[in-house]
């Protein structure tokens, strides 16, 4: 498979870094790395990047106030059905999310199972009860409205950024696996299934450490379809200074002015608050149970996030942020 390289602005600090004896850091206690050293607004004290939970990838724009003085907890997106159709754009009505309709669904999602032997790629089965599914839907919307994020299911090309034109699989460095018809037709389905209101079995959560992560709200079988990785795609050239935190590669090109990326700041999916970084346990270990992969569907470029290992539920996602290049030092960020 094909691999995923993220463009994150975040590194672990350097031993190195000068003192600064006028600012400390309110949770290490030092003053080094004075470039990572942020001021609350309110109260003036000083808190390296790197040392916040969750940590900041790069200083905010505008006004930023310390723990002590935010309520970090995010307001609740109001459960209410006709309120969540609306903010995602159901296609159908309430009544949509019957069980009938699972029932009909969790068939197509148990024909697949049985194709897993060749290595085919499964779609999500969504949880049988409607009102659990509002409740992940209303985890989402949270999320989104939190981080003043548009919901969007697509890769979107907007005017001043790269065209729909650029994105060619066959500019990719090496070349890019191509999506078989037949899983094609299961990330299809997937995207059918979230339009009706079917959601998948995930459920976001805030963390004090993580941030907004996500949690798998039933068991998920190894190779489903956890989502598409979507937002505004631009030129890597153009987002060299960006200060986003969830950057992805889109295409890898031979030509680096072509190569392109995944900006999920404006509008993305559940996607972006899956975490990539926090991937290792404080042994060492890995967490990753999913795998991020960059395929050629129908001419065109995707990510895609994929179990690549039966999950339980409860049990949190995560993926490497890294690809293949390793440039990114994910064992700090924990």
């Amino acid at each position: 498979m094909a691999s995923s390289l993220g463009r994150r602005r975040t590194h672990a600090p350097k031993a190195s870094s000068t003192l600064n004896d006028d600012v400390s850091c309110e949770e290490c206690g030092g003053g080094h790395s004075p470039s990572k050293l942020i001021l609350c607004d309110k109260c003036d004290r000083g808190y390296h990047l790197f040392c916040l939970r969750p940590i900041l990838p790069s200083v905010p724009k505008g006004s930023w106030f310390c723990p002590s003085c935010s309520n970090h907890k995010p307001k609740s997106f109001p459960l209410v059905q006709t309120k969540i159709i609306d903010f995602f754009r159901i296609q159908r009505s309430p009544e949509a999310l019957s069980n009938q309709d699972t029932r009909r669904k969790r068939k197509r999602g148990g024909g697949l199972v049985v194709s897993k032997k060749k290595r085919k790629l499964l779609a999500f089965v969504p949880s049988e009860d409607p009102n659990r599914r509002l409740e992940q839907m209303a985890s989402l919307a949270t999320a989104l409205t939190t981080t003043k994020t548009e919901f969007s299911n697509q890769l979107t090309y907007m005017l001043g950024m790269a065209p729909r034109s650029a994105n060619r699989p066959a500019l990719e460095r090496g070349g890019m696996q191509v999506l078989s018809k037949e899983d094609t037709e299961t990330l299809n389905l997937c995207k059918r299934m979230m339009e009706r209101g079917e959601w998948p079995p995930l459920m976001v959560v805030f963390d004090p450490l993580e941030g907004f992560t996500v949690e798998a709200d039933r068991s998920i079988k190894d190779l489903t379809i956890i989502t598409e990785y979507v937002g505004d795609v631009d030129f890597l050239k153009n987002r060299e200074n960006d200060d986003g935190d969830s950057i992805m590669t889109l295409l890898s090109a031979s030509d680096p002015s072509r190569t392109l990326v995944i900006c999920p700041d404006k509008r993305s999916n559940i996607a972006r608050f899956i975490n990539g970084i926090n991937n290792h346990t404080p042994e060492g270990k890995k967490k990753q149970n999913l795998k991020c992969v960059r395929f050629d569907v129908g001419g065109e470029c995707r990510v895609l996030l994929i179990a690549n290992r039966d999950i339980t539920k409860g049990e949190r996602l995560y993926y490497d942020y890294n690809g293949d290049e390793h440039e990114y030092p994910t064992e700090h960020f924990v």
